[in-house]
């Protein structure tokens, strides 16, 4: 039987979040900016579940502001070159996976970024999903950019939106945070939509939400595998839709360091501060199959490892890798594997959460 390997990249394979750091680096207080802009997205994607809206989204509404403040696609393929950052032992996972079966990542990043990575990780760029975007083929009118500049001003000064948990609608939120929902609607909807620039909204469409289980579809139809041959790993909001597709084909869905979102919908919790720890369970799906998978995961010791029979290869590379990071002093933690269950999913969440911003740093660590 044949079987194949589907990943997300900021999160398993990089520590990256592209679009924030391009934020960052164009907008003056764009740290701030992206933040409220993302999570307005999270709202509109996972609360309000506005059509025509999906998880990932935030990749277009920033795309006015970044042209506003001089980006073109030259300026982000060479910041996306500059600034990639990788989860430890992510290029040997990618390569001992790519050898054991077919191989795809999905990400929801922009397309000059994805390119920069796979040529660092030598993963093939026609096994890469991402969010085609062309820049430069977009005028801005002066008076356009002036009034994006003032918002971008703005928009940093706004209050983060939050909302308790097991809210429906907007109703359940505050009248401040109602408040601020109307204004980022009013900003983004009506408008920068009415700008001549407005149409990027409708000609992006970011890999992320119901595109990711799209891109896992098209996926299997190159391979001609079906889902249950399908082992996902991915780590936040617009992972959600690709994982409740392959779990309800009984394939295998990994929330590698993952946030709240990925916790709600995969089916196995992976706290690593390595990438290659996707190797090992790469390997025992190739061998296995979901049951091998499962049984590793309930009966997790890190020293079970070296008494399951798996290629020797893949143990002493991974016993490498944390040998490595000890010796360099980094804090370690052993990596975790759990079965994730109604029981044991926010205590799960909660430590996840904090890990991931051991990992990917707070500012990556809080986004959705």
């Amino acid at each position: 039987m044949a079987y194949q390997f589907n990943t997300d990249c900021e999160g398993p394979i990089s520590k990256n979040d592209n679009a924030m750091e391009l934020s960052e680096f164009y907008i003056p207080n764009g740290h701030r900016f992206f933040a409220v802009v993302s999570k307005y997205d999270d709202y509109l994607a996972d609360i309000e579940r506005r059509s025509g809206y999906k998880a990932g989204d935030t990749l277009k509404l920033i795309l006015p502001f970044l042209k506003a403040f001089g980006a073109t696609e030259e300026g982000m393929k060479q910041f996306s070159r500059e600034h990639i950052l990788l989860i430890p032992g992510a290029a040997e996972a990618l390569h001992h996976i790519g050898a054991m079966m077919e191989s795809f990542m999905i990400s929801t990043s922009y397309e000059p970024y994805i390119a920069a990575l796979c040529d660092v990780v030598k993963f093939p760029k026609d096994r890469a999903y991402s969010t085609q975007v062309s820049l430069d083929r977009y005028s801005l009118k002066d008076e356009e950019r002036d009034r994006l500049v003032d918002l971008a001003g703005e928009i940093p000064g706004m209050e983060m939106i939050s909302w308790p948990d097991g809210a429906k609608d907007r109703r359940d939120l505050s009248n401040r945070d109602r408040q601020t929902i109307r204004r980022l609607d009013q900003i983004f909807w009506e408008e920068i939509q009415a700008m001549e620039i407005g149409r990027i909204f409708s000609e992006v469409n970011p890999v992320g939400g119901k595109e990711k289980a799209n891109a896992v579809l098209h996926s299997l139809k190159r391979t001609g595998n079906g889902l249950g041959e399908v082992i996902y790993a991915g780590d936040s909001i617009t992972d959600v839709e690709a994982f409740e597709l392959v779990r309800k084909g009984r394939g295998v869905t990994v929330s590698f360091n993952g946030n709240r979102y990925a916790l709600r919908s995969a089916e196995i919790a992976c706290l690593s501060p390595h990438a290659f720890l996707l190797a090992i369970l790469a390997d025992a799906f190739r061998t296995g199959g979901r049951e091998k998978v499962m049984e590793m995961v309930n009966g997790w010791r890190e020293d079970s490892i070296r008494s399951s029979g798996m290629d020797s290869k893949l143990i002493r590379r991974y016993e490498s890798i944390e040998s490595k990071l000890r010796s360099q002093g980094l804090t370690f933690q052993k990596p975790k594997l759990s079965r994730i269950t109604e029981e044991n999913r926010q205590w799960l969440i909660q430590e996840s959460e904090a890990f991931r911003k051991q990992v990917r740093g707070i500012n990556v660590g809080n986004l959705g």
